[in-house]
């Protein structure tokens, strides 16, 4: 896949880095999910599959990034689907974050994407040493397909985070 023809291309939303202080902004679906690990995960481990796209990938995704760990700038596009029917999903890193007990990464939508907007993740480490994994976005159709179907993209979302969420749990043991 050609990332070359990302670089130099602008988000295709105006409130970028908007999921680092959890303000969402107006008029866009907000989605805020916490999935606790369960009993046996390692943070390190969560944390160290999340920022290299194994989380993304082992949730059915064909990643291809510019960088082989989350990193402000680097573009990463999955894809879902197969052949001809693939969605094509462009992002940038917008943001990462590196604690003690909380890390993780945000990206945003590069024009092309099915939608617009910023999701977050961040792996989190309780202080009885529980993990967590918590996704944060807000998102408004993109394109002219997901328009219609927009009523319908909350119920996706919610399964596709509940995707990453497993994809998560399996890592981290």
């Amino acid at each position: 896949m050609d990332l070359e023809r990302y670089e130099k291309t602008g988000f295709s939303y105006p409130q970028v880095g908007a999921t680092r202080n959890g303000v969402l902004p107006a008029g866009y679906r907000h989605l805020r999910r916490r999935h606790d690990l369960g009993p046996g995960a390692s943070f390190e481990r969560a944390v160290e599959a999340l920022m290299t796209w194994r989380v993304q990938r082992a949730a059915g995704l064909t990643v291809t990034a510019s960088a082989p760990r989350a990193e402000p700038g680097a573009i990463v596009v999955s894809r879902a689907g197969v052949g001809r029917l693939a969605l094509e999903i462009p992002c940038r890193v917008v943001w990462t974050l590196d604690e003690a007990d909380r890390r993780g990464f945000a990206y945003g939508t590069l024009p092309g994407h099915p939608e617009r907007g910023e999701e977050s993740f961040v792996v989190e480490r309780g202080d009885d040493g529980s993990v967590a994994f918590i996704v944060t976005s807000f998102t408004r159709p993109g394109r002219w397909y997901t328009r219609p179907a927009w009523p319908l993209a909350g119920l996706a979302a919610r399964f596709v985070v509940a995707r990453y969420a497993a994809a998560a749990r399996r890592l981290a043991r």
